[in-house]
Order: C-alpha cells, then sequence, then structure tokens
C-alpha cells in the first residue's frame, strides 16, 4: 500500500491523465454499446429480413467500396507527391486537402450539387456519356469521396515519408524506372499505411449522411428505390419516432463495428509482421 501511495505521490499526473482518459472513454463506448444491445437478436434479424433495410445496407457497403477504390486510385499519386517533392504552394494544398473535414456536410452536398448537377458544367460533361449524380449511385459515391478522401491522402503521405528515400535511390542505380520502382519499393513498403488509410476511408464514407442527403436522397438499387443507411436511419427517426429507427441504428452500428475491426485487426497483424 505505501507503494502505492508513494508511486501516486510522484506521478499524480499519469493518474489524473488517466481519469480523464476513461471518461473520454466511457463518453465514446457508452452511446455505443448500449446501442448495439439495446434490440434483441430477434428484433435484428427481422430488421435485416426488410427489405428496404439490408437492400439500404448493401448499397452503403457497395457505395463506401466505390468511394475507397476511387480514393486510392487518385488519393495515393497526390499522396506520393506530396511526401516526395517540394513545389511552390505545398502547404497550401495540403491545408486544401483537409477542407472537406471542417466544411459542415450538408453545404458540401449543395457544393457537389452546383457543380455535379444536371444543369452544371461537370454534370453536363458526364451527362454527354450516360452518367448522372442527382439521386443516382454515382452520386453517392462522389459524396463519400468528397467527405472522406482526406483521411487516406494524409495516411498514406505519412506512409511514404516512412519509406527510406536511399531504397528508392538504390532501385534507380540499379536501373528501375520511375514506374518500376514506385511499384515495386515505395508502394510495397508503404502498403500498411495506406490499408489503415483505406479503412479509415472507406468507415467515413459509410456513415456520411448530409452530403448524400442533398444530392442523392432515393437511389435506384435491387430494382427499387433505396436510402444510404445513416439517411434511412433519420427517416424512420423522423417519420415513426425512436422505436422505429432503433433497431435500424443498432444493425447499422454492429455490421460497421464488425468490419471495422476486421479491416482494422488486418492492418495491425500486417503491422506486426
Amino acid at each position: 500500500m505505501s507503494r502505492v501511495r508513494s508511486w501516486m505521490r510522484h506521478d499524480s499526473m499519469s493518474v489524473v491523465f488517466a481519469i480523464l482518459a476513461l471518461l473520454l472513454l466511457v463518453f465514446i463506448l457508452a452511446p455505443v454499446v448500449k446501442m448495439a444491445f439495446w434490440s434483441s437478436p430477434g428484433t435484428l434479424w427481422d430488421t435485416l429480413c426488410d427489405e428496404s433495410v439490408y437492400s439500404s445496407i448493401l448499397l452503403t457497403i457497395l457505395a463506401g467500396l466505390v468511394a475507397t477504390l476511387i480514393g486510392i486510385a487518385v488519393g495515393v499519386p497526390l499522396a506520393y507527391l506530396l511526401a516526395r517533392r517540394q513545389f511552390r504552394g505545398k502547404r497550401f494544398l495540403e491545408a486544401l486537402i483537409d477542407v472537406p473535414i471542417v466544411i459542415p456536410h450538408s453545404a458540401a452536398g449543395i457544393a457537389l450539387l452546383f457543380v455535379f448537377g444536371r444543369q452544371f458544367l461537370l454534370g453536363k460533361l458526364f451527362g454527354h456519356v450516360g452518367i448522372t449524380f442527382r439521386d443516382t449511385l454515382a452520386g453517392v459515391v462522389i459524396a463519400m469521396v468528397f467527405v472522406s478522401v482526406p483521411f487516406l491522402v494524409d495516411s498514406a503521405k505519412d506512409a511514404f515519408k516512412g519509406v527510406d528515400v536511399r531504397m528508392e535511390k538504390v532501385a534507380r542505380t540499379l536501373g528501375a524506372s520511375p514506374w518500376q520502382t514506385f511499384f515495386r519499393v515505395s508502394l510495397p513498403l508503404a502498403w500498411r499505411g495506406i490499408f489503415s488509410g483505406s479503412v479509415m476511408m472507406w468507415a467515413r464514407a459509410m456513415s456520411e449522411f448530409g452530403a448524400v442527403m442533398v444530392l442523392a436522397y432515393y437511389v435506384p438499387f435491387l430494382g427499387g428505390q433505396q436510402m444510404v443507411a445513416p439517411v434511412l436511419v433519420w427517416f424512420r427517426f423522423d417519420a415513426s419516432g425512436l422505436d422505429s429507427a432503433l433497431p435500424v441504428a443498432s444493425l447499422v452500428i454492429i455490421i460497421s463495428l464488425v468490419i471495422f475491426v476486421a479491416l482494422r485487426y488486418m492492418a495491425l497483424r500486417g503491422e506486426k509482421e
């Protein structure tokens, strides 16, 4: 006991910080855990068997996956340039990438509508090839990409910074082209950080509400008009109250947690290996 008291006197800062950390963890976990276990397994199963619910969940997972793949295709090259090149305006560009994080997402949806709407420039250009964004899967995807791609770019940039530049230079001196160096040296060494960023981007895309609701409220999917899961939860809460929204919200939280934890485990396991 005397040892404990001595430790507490000498390390009171750690005790205070631990208490504050515990309060934050309780604040985060309490609503999630309560929601996850609020509905009975039978209620959750009946909710999942509802066509509008499982179609909404499938739509959300698919759109989040497509958004993440697009983010990888365009975000990883940008992250590499930011990690390896010095140029005028670089700091401004790095700040610009994080702008979607601070913009209210309902406002982001309206901004996207003013660019990708049928009456505006990019909307007209894509319309010529049969792609529209208002109340379509494409609209859900671009809304998800806009609000979530900063997480991927920032994580991939840090991963590329962690790759020793000397290894890339050695590959170049051995005759490798810039493309070969990137795909055979830089990318394999940075893949864990890119994967972690992809998981965060996918999770953030899955949870998007405001921008999606403005740009693509109803989406043709599986033979009907569906909503993404966050919009469906809000719709049921607004139309029928808490009792109608609770099972859907619980189901969405459980599915999201299971997938997220599994992907994070894969990322951490890869880092340990």
